[in-house]
């Protein structure tokens, strides 16, 4: 369980839940097994290690590892994209907001109607040889891309939108993003009769489905 974060028996529910194929087939003719593939996924997923490092487990080049690895990636994000660009799944009914909204609440927040958090995060890049402006984050000082997730109690990833230049503010990506539309077309009301919101930090504007601290509090 340690190499791939999984059990064998969650492997195999994992290969079913994403429909990974019997047989994986990389761009240069390199083939693997639905469950080969996954577990190489897995594996490379296990933060800290390359694909030199894994190479020897699976007793595959970092060549062919990495292109199984691209592979599975493309099927799966072909596959589920849509999954991230969308509120309106059933683990996102009215039910199970006033579920999240209520594990907000026992975690002693004063709100009643915020269901999760959103948040703009900038995954650090090496500095390119080009255009370094597009991509230079003056608030965290260095190059990067960056995304919008939403996130609920439960843990899972509600809403992702990006990559986007990390020169980008918080609250451009929220309006290119057209989140606030999406939030809402949410069913439901929480108890004090509001509509279901968000929260995040000073950089997003007040709106009823976002909420966040005044600037400047403290």
């Amino acid at each position: 369980m340690h190499m791939f974060r999984f059990t064998p028996f969650d492997i195999v529910r994992l290969q079913a839940a994403l429909k990974v194929p019997d047989e994986v087939k990389g761009s240069n003719g390199t083939v693997a097994s639905g469950t080969e593939a996954l577990c190489i996924l897995l594996r490379r997923f296990a933060y800290p290690n390359r694909l030199k490092d894994i190479s020897g487990i699976f007793g595959r080049s970092p060549e062919e590892l990495s292109i199984l690895v691209n592979t599975l990636l493309d099927y799966i994000y072909d596959e589920f994209r849509h999954l991230l660009s969308t509120l309106d799944q059933k683990w996102l009914d009215g039910e199970h907001l006033q579920e999240y909204a209520a594990a907000v609440r026992r975690r002693g927040v004063p709100l009643q109607n915020v269901f999760g958090f959103i948040d703009g995060t900038l995954r650090a890049m090496c500095r390119p040889s080009t255009n370094q402006r597009h991509v230079f984050n003056g608030h965290k000082r260095e190059h990067g891309i960056k995304f919008q997730s939403v996130v609920v109690p439960n843990g899972l990833v509600a809403n992702m939108f990006g990559p986007f230049e990390g020169r980008r503010h918080d609250a451009a990506l929220l309006a290119d993003s057209g989140l606030l539309t999406k939030l809402d077309a949410l069913p439901g009301r929480a108890p004090d009769g509001n509509a279901f919101a968000l929260y995040g930090d000073p950089a997003y504007p007040l709106r009823p489905q976002l909420l966040c601290p005044f600037r400047g509090a403290a």
